[in-house]
């Protein structure tokens, strides 16, 4: 019987597809990570708490795009302690070294597999991921390597997707561009661990002896006449909206748009939000 972790249909995201995608969306990442730190840092503490984050700590961030949550802990451990940000995808790592730059003590970032991190045994005593591990097609192989380098006492700590209908802001983006340009299931990796115990299911079988799940369900409330949704049409689907017609563009922003604007209540939208934090001690 398949494990969770193993599981076929979308639980097994391809390798030259997943890379293909983010570096065709690097540059978005990178636009638009300034505007969005502060919903970012609304999603990075609540995570950086679960894993124990504290002043001195070293700390693995995995998976890091232009930078979050590894700016966030890099603030927290301060100049007594170490943050690492690596992400599969060199050209990811563009906006985060950009920002770092400014940081009084700056993370360091390296490109990193994150099957076979090029880091020593019980190296950090804090792991973070956000929103990252669903796109690793072997998701044990992963978590191994992760518990490898935490110290002994140490805390793994990720945050996915809980179910896409939970999930306002993917959900109608998600409909709208396959009405338009057809589905390609490209939001299926973000809802691989939607299911409730399936990725703290895998962290017990990586040998993780404590593992602990909480939900977060925040709800935005975004004015209905701001295009508050093109962050993330463009970091989600960016690898399909490099070629299209200005013509097209144009169309399928004002069909997200009416979506959005037929759920307004005297001028707010609504945006749920289901994200789930799995800590492994």
């Amino acid at each position: 019987m398949l494990s969770p972790a193993n599981a076929p249909i979308a639980n097994a995201p391809d390798a030259a597809i997943e890379r293909a995608r983010w570096t065709a969306s690097a540059d978005a990442w990178d636009r638009w990570a300034d505007p969005m730190a502060d919903l970012a840092d609304k999603l990075n503490r609540p995570l950086l708490d679960a894993a124990g984050v504290v002043a001195g700590d070293r700390v693995l961030d995995l998976a890091s795009g232009a930078g979050e949550p590894a700016l966030s802990a890099a603030r927290r451990v301060g100049g007594a302690g170490l943050v690492v940000g690596s992400d599969l995808v060199p050209g990811m790592l563009g906006g985060a070294v950009r920002r770092a730059a400014t940081e009084t003590a700056p993370p360091l970032f390296t490109a990193a597999d994150m099957t076979s991190l090029p880091f020593a045994n019980g190296a950090f005593d804090r792991v973070t991921c956000r929103f990252g591990v669903m796109f690793v097609p072997d998701t044990l192989a992963a978590l191994r390597d992760v518990r490898r380098v935490l110290r002994a006492g140490g805390r793994a700590a990720f945050m996915v997707w809980g179910p896409l209908a939970g999930n306002g802001l993917f959900a109608d983006i998600g409909a709208a561009v396959a009405a338009r340009l057809g589905e390609d299931h490209s939001l299926a990796p973000l809802f691989r661990f939607a299911a409730p115990g399936s990725l703290a299911a895998a962290m017990s079988e990586a040998g993780f002896g404590t593992v602990t799940e909480s939900d977060l369900t925040p709800v935005r409330k975004a004015p209905a006449d701001q295009p508050f949704w093109r962050a993330a049409l463009d970091m989600s689907f960016g690898h399909r909206l490099g070629g299209l017609p200005a013509n097209e563009r144009a169309a399928l922003e004002s069909d997200i748009a009416a979506r959005f604007a037929a759920q307004a209540v005297d001028g707010v939208v609504p945006v749920p939000a289901h994200v789930r934090i799995i800590v492994g001690q």
